[in-house]
């Protein structure tokens, strides 16, 4: 059986969706080609030069490493069409210009490859269009691929097919989107913005129009409509700032040009608003031009006023009443907000009725399901539910007949009637459009399973909606061990005992002495009956570190000897899971923090998910690591000098202390593996929900070479020698400011622990003596009073204390 294979990849338009795909697909190791028109003056691709240069500055960073933008090739039309013959696939992203696109795909026609597919990353014209302009051969291969921005961080990925569009062609493309790529692809009809934008963009604007209605500021909207209201912490107006004024205009005027009162029923709400106008006549864009809705002037967020056209003082506050109804059930939660006497109430009921009547409506027009459109919520645009998940969960019946109500009472954006599915027939039957058969298809009116392609077998616990009873990673498969600390389980079908899992279950995934001990039970139970032990969590959450309320209950209750021996106890258990019979695979996904850190490092793998953040952050609550961070450095410091012809142990030390020192953290797997917390060894897995299934055959493929532990060898340290000259680039920093004399105090232990101690430079040690260097440093900042403020202040408000 053959498969599609994605050697190289070229992208169509160096501007920001452009430029940023051919980030994100150096990001996953695929070659990749930027094109752009040639440049007016000077270097031909300077076009595309420029739009790489950016992409190092960019916040959120689109590249895992910023130095990867080299290894994007670059090209212009004018000279280089004869390397499309090379690309399997070709995404063009150029402005949303019906003309310029089509004039774009006349040129390159001649240079495509017969088995390449091309897709379009519009926003929301329409394909079927689009693909008229390409020869008869190159149609089938044709369709929509709609990234949002950034591709990086942003989850979905709609496809868009056209009535020539070859079936296996979005098969393959879906694959490669799912697990190279690593986003959740939906497929969408092609209908006028899509899914996502369709729904999101008129809730945008409905938003707007409510927020007119009920006279509230950008500011108080954003905190009502944000983490608060289960969506995108940047609530309503910010992110709009984020997507950018101008391409949000853009959406907008395709709804407008696209659609109509009598194919849609809300079009009057689509007009552009009034702020929306004014601010683009300003040039205020967004967040790219720095100011938009919102402005940051120093340390203040300005918002706009729309009476004065002038920035003034924000941050304003929704009134905490509603933040406390917004934590009820689902339920309780709509029937407060609708009868709510408030504006800020009544708006918030206005925003989420808008979107059940308006998901009811289109979900014809636009989606092949109601799962679909949730999923396009969620990954597109940040919401923890999509509106028929809140629907079905508040009472599907209820919930119709108070939209039914208030369309009927003219409150609603329009008097177009809720489908006649929503009251009758199989959904009003099943309570709501998601049960265990599937998800509504208002077409089919049959409840429909999501697509079973190859690649979703990777994925043992895959997103799902709620309703869809779908197996949950918490309580799956059969299990062997499980207190409140720890579960140990394996997964359904594995009836040969072959990869044992533990799971973390305290808060934030702490690592706290029953965890250990868990652990170690683990441990001992996989290397009696299993091939290996994989550490994995089903939710972005790996270990946010030690848990340091039990550190401070034990030092409380019996002084720091107490800690001294639960430290020995972490560490050692650290070198049992090392020198393990069976190996070990930490399956990393979010935060992999200070303990979290150090247990993923003395793993004999680490599986981990792109968007990971891994480092050693105690020096944030005034402690070093003490459970083998620093003699981790210090001995992959050794391992790394002996392969190098230099004597000299400081520069290869230089990284790891420094990351230590600094709580450096590692923003994406790529950078952590630059920072030497993973190693080239190490697996980097695209998609998050891929990751136990990559772990567990890595365990298993490990043990099938014969794995064996590594020797417990004795290595090198740069001694006192290697002290003092750390500690003289530290005076130099606390004499000029840069650190203060408890950040001088707590780095100087680091520096004598990776270091050695007061021994020979050169000397041979082992993990154990290290260790106990590690240990004392970290006994020693507990019984401090500035350390004891650093925590305390932590675990009060969250946030790190400098003193």
């Amino acid at each position: 059986m053959s498969r599609f294979q994605v050697k190289k990849v070229a992208v169509l338009g160096a501007g920001v969706m452009g430029a940023q795909i051919a980030a994100h697909l150096v990001n996953v190791k695929v070659p990749v080609i930027l094109f752009d028109l040639p440049a007016k003056e000077g270097p031909k691709n300077g076009i595309v030069t420029r739009a790489i240069d950016g992409l190092k500055k960019l916040k959120p960073a689109p590249l895992g490493v910023a130095e990867d933008a080299g290894l994007i090739q670059q090209a212009n039309y004018e000279e280089h069409l004869e390397l499309l013959k090379d690309c399997d696939l070709v995404i063009e992203a150029i402005a949303e210009r019906m003309d310029w696109k089509l004039d774009l795909y006349k040129k390159i026609a001649p240079f495509l490859a017969p088995h390449a597919i091309i897709a379009s990353n519009t926003s929301g014209l329409s394909i079927t269009k689009l693909s008229e302009a390409l020869p008869e051969e190159i149609k089938p291969n044709f369709c929509g691929i709609h990234f949002f921005n950034p591709p990086r961080y942003m989850m979905l990925v709609e496809l868009i097919n056209t009535p020539t569009t070859q079936p296996q062609i979005l098969d393959d493309l879906e694959a490669f989107v799912t697990s190279t790529l690593g986003k959740g692809v939906v497929r969408a009809k092609d209908s006028p913005n899509f899914i996502a934008n369709r729904v999101g963009i008129a809730g945008m604007l409905a938003t707007m129009k409510e927020v007119q209605n009920f006279g509230l500021t950008y500011d108080v909207v954003d905190d009502l409509t944000g983490k608060k209201l289960g969506r995108a912490s940047s609530g309503t107006f910010r992110t709009a700032d984020v997507v950018g004024l101008d391409t949000m205009a853009h959406v907008i005027k395709t709804l407008q040009d696209t659609l109509s009162l009598e194919t849609d029923p809300f079009y009057e709400s689509f007009a552009t608003p009034d702020v929306l106008k004014t601010l683009l006549e300003m040039g205020s864009l967004g967040q790219k031009a720095k100011a938009g809705f919102f402005k940051k002037v120093g340390r203040d967020i300005l918002r706009f006023d729309l009476e004065a056209k002038e920035y003034v003082p924000g941050g304003q506050k929704g009134d905490e009443v509603y933040g406390r109804m917004l934590k009820k059930p689902a339920a309780e939660r709509l029937a407060l907000l609708r009868n709510s006497e408030g504006a800020q109430g009544q708006f918030l009921w206005a925003i989420l009725r808008n979107s059940f009547h308006y998901a009811a409506v289109h979900l014809a027009s636009i989606a092949d399901n109601a799962r679909d459109v949730d999923f396009c919520m969620r990954w597109g645009f940040g919401m923890k539910q999509g509106p028929f998940e809140l629907w079905q969960e508040a009472g599907w019946r209820a919930v119709a007949n108070m939209v039914k109500e208030d369309i009927d009472a003219g409150k609603a954006l329009c008097n177009a009637p809720l489908p006649d599915w929503v009251f009758n027939g199989p959904v009003a039957e099943a309570g709501g459009v998601h049960t265990a058969q599937g998800s509504w298809n208002p077409t089919t009116k049959q409840f429909v399973q999501p697509r079973s392609l190859p690649v979703y077998a990777r994925q043992h616990f895959p997103e799902s909606v709620l309703g869809a009873n779908a197996p949950k990673a918490e309580t799956a498969g059969k299990t062997l061990f499980e207190d409140d600390a720890i579960r140990l389980w394996t997964l359904p079908g594995d009836e040969d005992n072959e990869v044992l899992i533990a799971s973390i279950k305290t808060k934030m995934h702490a690592i706290s002495p029953a965890v250990v001990e868990g652990l170690m039970q683990g441990l001992a139970l996989a290397e009696a009956d299993f091939k290996g032990l994989v550490i994995w969590s089903p939710d972005d959450l790996f270990s946010a570190g030690a848990d340091l309320q039990s550190v401070l209950m034990g030092f409380a209750a019996a002084g720091v000897s107490a800690i001294d021996g639960a430290e020995a106890e972490m560490q050692q258990a650290m070198l049992k899971l090392r020198y393990a019979n069976v190996p070990v695979v930490s399956a990393v996904r979010g935060l992999a923090l200070g303990g979290g850190c150090e247990l993923a490092v003395y793993s004999a793998r680490r599986v981990v998910a792109m968007e990971s953040y891994i480092g050693l952050v105690e020096v944030g609550v005034g402690l070093v690591p003490g459970a083998g961070g620093l003699t981790y450095i210090a001995r992959r410091a050794a391992e790394n000098a002996a392969t190098s012809t230099g004597k000299d142990l400081l520069p290869f030390l230089t990284e790891g202390f420094t990351a230590a020192a600094m709580a450096k953290v590692g923003t994406s797997a790529l950078e952590s593996r630059k920072l030497g917390f993973l190693l080239e060894s190490d697996v980097i897995v695209p998609h998050k929900d891929e990751l136990l299934f990559v772990a567990i055959n890595e365990a298993k493929a490990l043990f099938a070479g014969g794995y064996r532990a590594p020797h417990k060898r004795l290595f090198a340290v740069a001694g006192r020698s290697g002290v003092a000259t750390i500690k003289g680039s530290l005076v130099n920093m606390r004499d000029g400011g840069f650190i203060s004399a408890h950040d001088f105090h707590i780095a100087s232990l680091i520096a004598n622990v990776v270091c050695g101690g007061d021994i020979d430079a050169g000397s041979l040690v082992d993990e154990d003596y290290v260790m106990t260097l590690e240990r004392r440093a970290f006994c020693e900042l507990l019984v401090h009073p500035k350390t004891q403020e650093r925590i305390m202040g932590m675990m009060s408000t969250g946030k790190p204390v400098r003193n």
